[in-house]
């Protein structure tokens, strides 16, 4: 199989490790494989990707969508390096606002898959980089939801004090007062 799936502690949140040929050209990968993420229990059919580029400092999330427009998204980084965070934003999961982190890199070429249920968010540790995910679901305006980074409830540990953000993701609403899975 191309891939490892490493669980990270929370269930369904994956660290996703591709098989990786190099030789005097280059590298090749393949970054996704629908019948392989299928054979290790992942329910994931992308249908659309978006791309990001961010300088140093920046914190993009934490963001979700609810239903019918949740999202699982299948996160790499193709330039640079970020700190990656999903948290469970369901209400009656036992692991109800917990999170977990991975750092995905250019370099270590790592993926994290985060499951429909789950706020993520990212921070750039480096200029120039570029993030590319897959979503199992469409972008709706009417169902972004989000939570702030910095929640105490939640308690990430973001290797930043001040990060670059948003004034939407700066005006995200605490746990408490946001809108949450069932």
């Amino acid at each position: 199989m191309p891939f490892g799936f490493r669980n990270q502690g929370i269930e369904d949140v994956v660290l996703v490790e591709p098989t990786i040929s190099v030789d005097e050209r280059g590298f090749f990968m393949e970054a996704f494989k629908q019948k392989d993420f299928s054979e290790a229990g992942i329910a994931f059919t992308p249908v659309q990707e978006n791309h990001s580029k961010s300088r140093k400092g920046v914190l993009r999330g934490l963001h979700y969508q609810t239903d019918p427009y949740a999202q699982g998204k299948l996160v790499r980084v193709v330039s640079g390096r970020v700190f990656d965070v999903a948290v469970d934003m369901r209400k009656k999961s036992r692991t109800f606002s917990k999170w977990v982190s991975a750092e995905l890199s250019q370099q270590n070429r790592l993926m994290l898959y985060v499951p429909r249920g789950f706020a993520h968010g990212f921070l750039a540790l480096e200029d120039d980089t570029e993030v590319v995910y897959l979503t199992d679901n469409e972008y709706s305006k009417e169902n972004e939801q989000g939570v702030i980074w910095n929640d105490n409830q939640i308690g990430v540990e973001w290797p930043v004090k001040k990060p670059v953000l948003s004034a939407k993701d700066g005006a995200l609403p605490t746990l408490k007062n946001a809108r949450l899975f069932l």
